[in-house]
Order: structure tokens, then sequence, then C-alpha cells
């Protein structure tokens, strides 16, 4: 018997069901049956269920000799199921990934409640994903399971039977069963929360609901939608057999004239002519099942007195209400931003404040300008120091058209007029592994909709850019070519690597729920400019399955992270540098992240299992197989070997990182940041010298103590090699 019995109907869906299937046969929990109904489709979905089914055990194809609708298709389906729990989902649609692990989790972790209600999100052709707005019914605070009297708010939750999952013996017990015609959930899913025993909710998107652009059922002009009528009939039928729900009659009223209001007035739905007879019939049916004491709302008149001419009228008045509100909030974005305009030319105008030094940044107060300012407070603490955190504000523009000094890892805005005695020092995100800049012109999939033209227009506003190493300075000089003066000093964001201490790095572990005497992991992947969808290029759950249970993973990844005790999603976190001394090890592929991380000369494992495409889309400075950080793997397993083995931090590894070290890392010795500002601002060239890599402290160790070194602190996992053995 499977954990789960995923129904899915197939109707005229052939473009849309091999991602379905696949969407299912692909989870991380393999413990599932497949039922796919073909409901006599005239298109391929028939052939496609059967190529499934011949590779695939767990694909149970049902064909049906005539087309009986969706209701059916599942009921069809229902007929087959042998599963613990029964799981919908429509052929044009799909699961998540890890969406089954995560409803198999929550079930046992509520006490195997009747029906699961989890998230969706909706889908767009472009790309775009917006998720549920009922998503907040959902949370999984307070008490579970629970009875739908505690939360009677998930009668809001979009009325569908795919966002939630049944126990078959409660829909066996219950005799619930799908009905023909259009808007078949209803008298399904009403009858299915209100009969429960037991209910939970799991607030993760685990659908992906697609929108079509045509051939939906919603989207068609029919007759058919005259069904909503009869379904919702069933519905107080089902109630009147059941005295015990009468307390949930004014909630159904409710949402009975909501739908048929919707219904009423979606265009494209109903035919022409119907649109009287529909109101008609709708105004029967609010007579016939109105509650005494209903709230009235202006959709409820609509529907009580079938108000079609007045609705009409007040329709066309709220467009006009609708277009003189936008109207008017554009006249005053307009006269504000003319304010702006003329108060940035004001202070223009005015001297330009020697005492003065603004910053910003792409990661809020971090990276390098979050050095540089620790240093300019520091080091020349007679200077003001402030940050652009306000955007188009008085204060935003006083501050940049006054401030002589300009502190920036990102373009300013484009209105920004350098004034002369003005210095703006650019400051990159990192050493460069990837293509950027003028490189972008023959990389399309990389460069987007990339204005050079405006680039370089910025770069001839740059006084001074920052350079980690001499791989860096030859590259800006050539991608951005300008008249600034390059300070070949080192990376002041990676100055706090030289002075973290061992309480610093207990400290932040703990703030991050690492457990003690854990190996960390820190994985992150760059993102793939070939893929509109970003994914974890790692399957995380089956490699900490593999590497056991002393191992946890920082997670900072550009697509979903999966629910996992062991996995402590970081995506969001503002210090990438934190990250980096909490964790014992990185794990990356193209993120230049790797040449921040080789400071504190703990191990760097790469994972390039696609490096001809991202070669292909992006292109690279630096070979990375020839010339790595330290073990290099080509596929999952090939990673999880470098773990189990303890090549990740052999002898060989530590020669690659050394080699990689001395070559970008060269002036990184925690003064950098100083630096850089004597030399800008007092103009010092007798500057602090670089002291060399073989005579700066070590970095205190993210797993012990400080007198230890990172390869001996870090906890052996189990079935590893010696620290000594080699690739």
């Amino acid at each position: 018997m499977p954990r789960f019995s995923v129904i899915v109907p197939a109707y005229k869906v052939q473009a849309y069901l091999h991602a379905c299937l696949e969407s299912v046969l692909s989870q991380s929990c393999a413990d599932l049956e497949l039922i796919a109904v073909d409901d006599c489709s005239p298109d391929g979905s028939g052939a496609i269920i059967d190529e499934f089914a011949a590779r695939d055990p767990r694909v149970r194809p049902v064909h049906l000799a005539e087309n009986q609708g969706l209701g059916r298709a599942r009921n069809a389906g229902l007929a087959q199921a042998c599963g613990d729990y029964l799981v919908f989902l429509d052929g044009d649609d799909t699961l998540t990934p890890h969406a089954l692990r995560m409803i198999a989790d929550r079930l046992k972790e509520t006490g195997e409640p009747d029906v699961l209600v989890y998230d969706y999100a909706r889908t767009f052709c472009t790309g775009e994903t917006v998720r549920n707005q009922a998503a907040a019914q959902l949370t999984e605070e307070g008490p579970a399971p629970f009875r739908l009297e505690d939360r009677p708010g998930l009668l809001n939750v979009l009325m569908v039977a795919w966002n939630k999952a049944y126990r078959r013996e409660f829909v066996e017990r219950e005799a619930l069963a799908f009905p023909p015609g259009y808007y078949e959930d209803t008298p399904w899913t009403f009858p299915a929360l209100m009969a429960a025993g037991s209910l939970a909710t799991l607030d993760r998107v685990c659908v992906h609901y697609r929108q079509r652009r045509q051939g939906s059922i919603l989207g068609t002009t029919s007759r058919s939608h005259f069904d909503v009528f009869e379904q919702y009939d069933r519905v107080f039928a089902y109630v009147d057999g059941r005295p015990e729900l009468d307390r949930w009659r004014p909630v159904l009223f409710r949402r009975m004239v909501d739908h048929l209001a919707v219904v009423f007035t979606r265009p494209g739905r109903l035919p022409r002519g119907a649109r009287a007879e529909f109101l008609r019939r709708a105004r029967a049916h609010y007579r016939r099942h109105r509650v005494p004491g209903a709230r009235l709302t202006p959709r409820h008149t609509l529907i009580r007195w079938g108000l079609h001419r007045t609705y009409r009228t007040l329709r066309a008045a709220s467009a006009l209400h609708r277009t003189a509100l936008k109207r008017t909030t554009r006249l005053l974005r307009s006269l504000r931003t003319t304010a702006l305009r003329v108060h940035y030319r004001v202070q223009r105008c005015l001297p330009v404040r020697a005492d003065r030094a603004v910053f910003t940044a792409s990661d809020g107060r971090g990276g390098t300008p979050g050095a540089l300012e620790e240093a300019f407070r520091a080091v020349v603490p007679h200077i003001r120091t402030t940050w652009l955190d306000a955007p188009d504000t008085a204060a935003h523009w006083t501050a940049l058209a006054r401030s002589k000094y300009l502190v920036a890892d990102t373009a300013l805005d484009p209105r920004l007029v350098k004034r002369p005695g003005q210095i703006l020092v650019r400051a990159h995100q990192g050493t460069p592994l990837g293509h950027m800049g003028l490189d972008l012109q023959e990389r399309p999939a990389a460069a987007r909709d990339m204005d050079f033209g405006r680039l370089l227009d910025d770069v001839d506003t740059w006084d001074h850019v920052l350079s980690a190493n001499r791989h860096s300075t030859l590259t800006w000089e050539r991608v951005f070519p300008g008249a600034y003066t390059t300070l070949e000093l080192g990376s002041p964001r990676n100055d706090v690597f030289q002075k973290a201490t061992s309480a610093d790095v207990t400290r932040l572990r703990e703030s991050l729920g690492i457990p003690a005497d854990s190996v960390a992991l820190l994985y992150a992947p760059a993102p793939r400019d070939y893929r509109r969808t970003q994914r974890s290029p790692l399957d995380l759950d089956r490699v900490l399955r593999r590497l056991g249970p002393r191992h946890v993973v920082l997670a900072r990844t550009p697509g979903p992270v999966p629910p996992n005790d062991r996995i402590i999603d970081v995506t969001g976190h503002p210090s990438v540098e934190s990250l980096c001394l909490a964790s014992d090890a990185l794990v990356t592929d193209y993120a230049p992240l790797m040449f921040d991380y080789a400071n504190l000369d703990r191990p760097i494992v790469l994972h390039l299992d696609d490096w001809e495409a991202y070669e292909a889309a992006r292109g690279t400075y630096v070979d990375l197989r020839a010339f790595p950080p330290g073990a290099v793997a080509r596929s999952e397993d090939e990673l999880i070997d470098i773990f189990v083995t303890g090549h990740w931090r052999g002898s060989r590894s530590a020669q690659l990182r050394s080699a990689f070290r001395e070559r970008f890392c060269p002036y990184d010795d925690g003064r950098a940041a100083e630096r850089v500002v004597r030399q800008v601002v007092l103009g010092e060239r007798g500057l602090p010298p670089v002291i060399p890599l073989h005579q700066r402290h070590p970095v205190p160790s993210a797993a012990a103590g400080p007198a230890r070194s990172p390869q001996a602190t870090v906890p052996q996992p189990a079935g590893s090699l010696t620290a000594t053995d080699s690739l």
C-alpha cells in the first residue's frame, strides 16, 4: 500500500501533461502510485500516459471509453486508488519539488488528519509566479490537528480539490464523490471540510496552478457555467441530511452568493444572451437558500434583486472613479518628482562638504561599503558618514549633491550629476569569475537588457576602483574602460575574516542554530543565466542522507530550499561574511564567494556538473577545472564521495587551496579598508605594509577553539579517511 495515490485526469492537456507527470515521479518522496486517467482525450494525452506507464511501474493508466468530464474522471481514478492519502492534480498543473515530502512530514507531525490543506501559487506563461492571496489562513501556528470550527477561515481558501490531501479511509467512509458538470470541486470540497474529524494545514506552496492563456474551463464562454446552481444545490442537500452541520449555512450562503456574482461579473464566461437568465436563476437561488440575518454586501444586493442595469451603471461609475484616481496619483507623483529635481538643482549650487561621505551597498549596509564606512569612522572620524537608505527623498538628493565622498558597490542613480570636487569610490562585488561589463556584449543570456552606453557613462564618474588582486585589476580595467585609478589594496569586505575571534564564530553559529560538534556546509551556488526558473543544482535532502546526521547545510540558493531539520535557509541573511565565518566548508560552483572564502583557509568543494552550459551562457575568466580552490565534483554522486572519503579536507585539497589563496588573496590581511581610506582621503602613499600570507594569524575555526587549525577541528565524518589522504 503506497503512502500517496496521486490522481491526474487528462483531457486536451498534451502540451503540459509531460511536465505534470514528471513533477510527480521526480518527488523526493517516492512512496506513491500515479493514477493517470485519460478522459478519452482527442489529443496525445493517452499516448503520453502509456509512455510513462511503460517506463515507471508506479504509473497506473486508466483509459475511459468516452469523455465523462473532470469530476467523473477523478472518480475513475478514485476507484483504483490504494494509497493512504489521496492527492489530486490537474493535468496542466505541477507539484513543486519535495511537495510530497513536505506533505508526508506534516501528516506525521499532526497525527494523520482526515484532510491536510496546503498552499499553491499561480504560474503564468511569462514566468511570473503569484502565491495564493489567502495564504495567511494556512499558518501552522496553534494546535493541530483541529476541527473546522477552530479555523473557519479555511472556507475562504480556493474551493478546489487539488490543494488538499485526503485520508482514503475518510473519503470512503463519507462516500465522497465528484458530480458531473462545471464547478465539480464545490460539492466535494465543502462536504470534505465540514465532515472531517481532524484537519491540518501546511504553509508551503505544493502546487503550481498554471494560468493558461486559452483552453481552461473557467476561461470558456459556455452555458455550462449554469452548472454552478446545481452544484450548490448538492452542497445544501448534503447539509440538509446532517443537522449537525446547520451552523455552516450562513458561511455557505455567503460563499454561494459570492461565487454566483463572480461567474456573472467575470467577462467571457456567460454567452451574451444568457446573462439576464443567469441573474434570474441566481435571484431564485438566493431566495431558496437564504439564511435570515445574513450580512448583505453590494454583491449580495446584485444577486438578491437582480439589478442588472444598476450593476452596469455602478460598474461604469467605478471604472471612472478608478481612472480619475490613477490620473490624480500620476499627477501627484509627477509633482513630487519635479519638486525633488528642483531641490537637487538647488543643492548642487551649494558648496560640496569635505566632511561628508555617503555609502550605498547592494546588500543593505554590508560588503565593502560597510567595511569602508567603519574605516572612515575609525581613521578619519571628523568625516560624517551616512547611508542612502531612503531613495527619492530630499535627504537622499542632498547627500548625493553635497557629500565629497561617494562609496558604492552598485550603480548610483542615473540622474546623478557628479560635481567637481566629489570623489566616487567604486567597489565591485568580489573577484570576477563570470564575464562582466563590456564582455557581456557577446553574451545575451547573461547581459539581458543591459544598456552598455549607460554603463560607460557610469564608468566615467568613477575616480577610484578597488581591486583585491592582480587578476581583478586587469579584468576591471579592460571590461570597464575609464580614466579612474585602480587601488589594488585588497578587499575591504574580507577584513572581518582576519579580525574575527573564536567568540565571534561561536556566537554566529549559535545565532544560526548550528548544533554543537556538527559540520556546517555553506552551500552557495550561482544563478544560471540560461534558466528562467532557478533551482538548486543539488538534491540537498539526498546529500544529507548520504553524509549522515553530523552534517548540516546553510543553504543560500537561488531556488526554493527543501524543508529539512538539517537545512538552514540563509538565503535572506544580511551578511554573507557571517555565514562564511560560521561554516566549516564551502560548497559552490561558479559563485565569486569562493575567492573571499579562501581567506579562511577552510575547505572549498566545487560542484561543476554543467560547466559547458555555464561557460556558453556567461563565460569565465578562470578555468576552475585547471585551477580549483579544492576538490572538484562533476556530479552529485562525486560530491558525496568527496565528503564520505574525506578528500574534501585532504592534503591535495589543502595544496590547491594554498595556491588559490596566493593568487587571489595576496593583500587580504585585515587592513585593506584602512589602506583605502588613508590613500583616498588622507592622500598617504606610505600605507601600512601588507602582511605576507605565511605571517598572518590563522582565522579561528568554525568548529573549535583558536589554537587549533580549521582542518584539525572539523568533526570527522563517519567512514572518512584521514586529513593526510590525497585525491
